[in-house]
């Protein structure tokens, strides 16, 4: 009997945040502890997925497709290869860390900020194990509800402005993302990033595939941050909790990572060579934020601040990589 394991890991979070919901919430240690074993479970399950992942030899792996509206072709289809394991591995180790580091950190609120973080990771996994367009786009709007939560409730006196500049900037994004994968539907007729992929949309019109591919990226590009648009992360860094700001460096930037590597390479691999090597904008904006992430660092004496640009530094380096 087939066992939908990567259906189960999305669950997961989201049943050990139900229960926590129904935890009075007087019984702290109770509530922290449920959590923790919601994160340690999801954990196991993601260990389990890479290991027999790793057999596969990059192949594409526990393939789940189901048709909710096959008129358009919305289907629900998720599935983790040799790309997305370790990143689904890291969001669950880092989920689990950061809720037993709470346990005994956290003050106010320790309820909701659990259920908050099991949110955030079953989007985040959502989103990474998502081999489709429109799925990938929900989950990754999903993500951004607890973040901008965490920011504005647990930041202090700088949350709120720091929240509200951090939704603004992801939320041109996530427009920008959303007429993306519009224009690749009409294009090949699908949402599915593989069958997509492999339909090389605009391959025939050039300005097309130009500004398509542009929009995609300044879309990306945000995510992760890429100079110019790095101006978010240091306010949100900062006046996030110290769990919020580990998820934030080490989960929700390396979304717009990955997003470049399953969806904008793979359906636009001549334009992004195009414009990393014979017209090396792509290379030169990675180098730039590598530059200037590192010297900003050297004046910095707010570690929080500091780790925020190390972090812009650091998705440069993987922008040079990929470019």
């Amino acid at each position: 009997m087939y066992f939908p394991i990567l259906s189960v890991t999305l669950l997961t979070p989201l049943l050990g945040a139900l229960t926590v919901l129904l935890i009075p919430g007087k019984r702290r240690r109770a509530v922290c502890w449920v959590g923790v074993g919601a994160a340690l479970m999801s954990l196991f399950l993601v260990t389990l997925a890479w290991s027999q992942t790793a057999a596969g030899a990059g192949a594409m792996q526990f393939v789940e497709v189901y048709r909710w509206m096959p008129a358009l072709d919305l289907t629900y289809t998720v599935g983790i290869d040799g790309l997305s394991a370790p990143l689904v591995t890291l969001t669950a180790l880092l989920t689990t860390l950061v809720l037993f580091y709470g346990a005994f950190s956290v003050a106010s609120r320790v309820k909701f900020y659990t259920i908050t973080i099991l949110f955030l990771e079953a989007a985040v996994l959502g989103a990474l194990l998502s081999l489709d367009l429109l799925l990938f786009y929900v989950f990754l709007q999903l993500a951004l509800v607890p973040a901008f939560l965490l920011i504005t409730i647990w930041g202090g006196a700088l949350g709120r402005r720091a929240a509200l500049k951090f939704m603004l900037m992801m939320l041109v994004g996530s427009l920008l993302f959303l007429l993306g994968i519009l224009a690749i539907y009409q294009e090949t007729g699908t949402f599915d990033i593989l069958r997509a992929a492999a339909a090389r949309p605009f391959a025939d019109n050039l300005p097309w595939a130009t500004g398509i591919f542009w929009v995609l990226a300044t879309s990306f590009a945000i995510q992760m941050p890429i100079l110019p648009f790095h101006t978010w992360l240091p306010d949100a860094h900062t006046a996030a909790p110290v769990g919020g700001s580990v998820l934030l460096a080490g989960v929700l930037l390396k979304l717009g990572g990955y997003g470049m590597m399953r969806i904008l390479l793979p359906l636009f691999p001549g334009r992004f060579y195009a414009y990393s090597v014979e017209t090396p904008i792509l290379t030169g904006l990675a180098l730039v934020t590598i530059i200037y992430g590192s010297l900003v660092c050297m004046a910095q004496w707010d570690l929080k601040r500091l780790a925020a640009y190390v972090s812009v530094a650091q998705m440069g380096w993987v922008l040079l990589g990929l470019a």
